[in-house]
Order: structure tokens, then sequence, then C-alpha cells
């Protein structure tokens, strides 16, 4: 990281400076700066507050955008840090103050700031790739479990995120083409959203025992067929703009192979291949050229 020091004690300077290079940081030190040289962006931003106050108002208004400023404050106040944390400072650290603590303090404030900027990124992502599902007129499930009966797993997956946002609950994602999935539900534990997919890749009796499973759970389940025989609440979304979208025109054997994936545990070969409208010596070879795992 680049690092800015403004600090007026020269010893204390020295000692963060030398510790922060000896962390592979670059560092410039400054005594008493004035504003209109500091041309460099920086990283992180460490200001004493013994400076004028007008001055460490200008520097945190010059740096509040791009840097992590953190105050080194001799005594607390409203002057040393309640009003440089309104204007943009981050947190403090009261002198004489020791060296590892410091450190700490920037490591989590850089952390922090790139998990903020990660999370900006995921979520103007999946508001691009969700823009084209309109989910004005569905209703948000009232209650637990619930089965979205959907055409694209696009439509489930966005309704899911939103009651998420709504209850302001995290969302434990669980596929159940996953050989370990009965696991991974039963070692779920506090208060979350277990978002089930792949519910109609299930044959009847394991359905069953899912019922079971999830009768006083938060679950959230998405199935890509209608469902007559689910005990609980459900909800039908179709978009057939998404079906009709050429960004989601698949090849055949993209579709073959989707469709062998996702409900090749629930057929036997033989009546899959009927349904897809080939032959068991066909599903076969498709197996093999498109390198389908057949699972036992």
């Amino acid at each position: 990281m680049n690092i800015l020091i403004i600090e007026n004690e020269i010893y204390l300077a020295q000692k963060v400076v030398s510790r922060l290079l000896d962390d592979g940081h670059s560092c410039d030190y400054i005594e008493s700066p004035n504003i209109d040289n500091l041309t460099k962006d920086y990283d992180t931003v460490l200001l004493s507050t013994s400076l004028p106050s007008s001055l460490c108002k200008s520097i945190i208004k010059k740096y509040c955008d791009s840097s992590i400023i953190l105050l080194l404050v001799s005594y607390i106040s409203d002057e040393t840090v309640t009003n440089p944390i309104k204007d943009g400072a981050k947190d403090y650290i009261m002198k004489p103050f020791i060296m590892d603590e410091l450190v700490r303090k920037i490591y989590h404030y850089k952390e922090c700031r790139s998990m903020r900027r990660e999370l900006q990124t995921l979520r103007e992502y999946f508001n691009f790739t969700m823009e084209d599902v309109d989910t004005s007129d569905v209703l948000l499930p009232s209650s637990f479990p619930t089965l979205i009966e959907t055409n694209s797993q696009k439509c489930a997956d966005k309704l899911v995120f939103e009651l998420s946002k709504r209850v302001d609950l995290p969302i434990c994602f669980i596929s159940l083409t996953s050989t370990n999935w009965l696991k991974e539900i039963n070692s779920i534990s506090g208060k979350v959203i277990i978002y089930l997919t792949n519910y109609h890749s299930l044959k009847k009796n394991m359905k069953e025992q899912l019922h079971k499973i999830i009768e006083d759970k938060n679950c959230v389940i998405s199935s890509l067929e209608l469902e007559e025989d689910f005990p609980f609440r459900k909800i039908e979304f179709n978009d057939e703009k998404i079906l009709l979208g050429n960004a989601n025109i698949m090849t055949i054997n993209d579709y073959v192979k989707m469709m062998v994936i996702s409900y090749q545990n629930k057929y036997p070969d033989t009546e899959l291949s009927k349904k897809l409208g080939i032959s068991r010596k066909s599903l076969w070879e498709k197996r093999k050229k498109l390198d389908i795992e057949k699972k036992k």
C-alpha cells in the first residue's frame, strides 16, 4: 500500500514509517503539509490531529473519497475525533499506541474497503443479469417452506434474493442434484433462508423425505416442473420473454447435456431416452461425447 503519514511528532513518525516499510509498504512522511503540494494518491493516510483543525479538515476533504484516513490523536474531543470522523475519517488511535494495533487497524479498513468494492461489483452484476426479470406482479413468499414453480431458474433466483433483502436473512444455496444435499441441509444452523434448487430432479420417495426435513425450516425450493404433490405453499412465476430471448437459445448438445444432468437421477435410462426422443444407445453415446458422468 501507498501510505502518507502526517505527524509533527518526529520520533513517533519515524517509528511508524520504519514499521510500515518493514511490512513492505511505500511511505511518505510530512511534518507540516501544504495542502497544495499534496498531489499523490494514497491508499491510507495517517493524520495527526495535533495539526490545526482547519488543516486537518482540508486534508480529510481531499482524501476521504479515495483513501482510508486514520486519526492519530493525543486526546479525545469533538475537534480531534468527532468532527474529523463526520468529515470522512474512518477511525482513530490514541497516542501512545502499540504499533501492532495501528497495523491491525490499517489492514482491517483495507479489507473492509475491498469487501465493499467487491460487494458493489457483485450487486451491479446481479442487477445487470436480472434486469429482464420483472417481479412487480409476483408476491414474495409470506411463509416457509415455499415452492417456486418456474420456467427459468433466473426467475426463482431473483425472487429469493428479494425475499432475503426483505426479511434481512442470508441465503444458503443447496442444489438437490448434489450427492450431499441431505447432509448439507442437516448441517445448517442459525437463521438463514435455505434455498434448494433442482427439486424436479428428485424421485418421489426423495421428495417425500425432503418434505419431512424442511417442514419447520425457512426453506424456499425451486422447480422447473409442475409439482402437484408438494404439501406446502406454492408460487408460480413464469417469464416467457426469458425463454424467447436470443441470449437463452441453446445448442442441441447443450440442451441434451442439461436435461441428462438434471433428470438422470430421477428417470431410468429407458424413460429418459424416450423423453428426449432418442434411443438408449444414443443416450449412451451422448454421455460419452459430452463427458457426462452417470450418477450411481
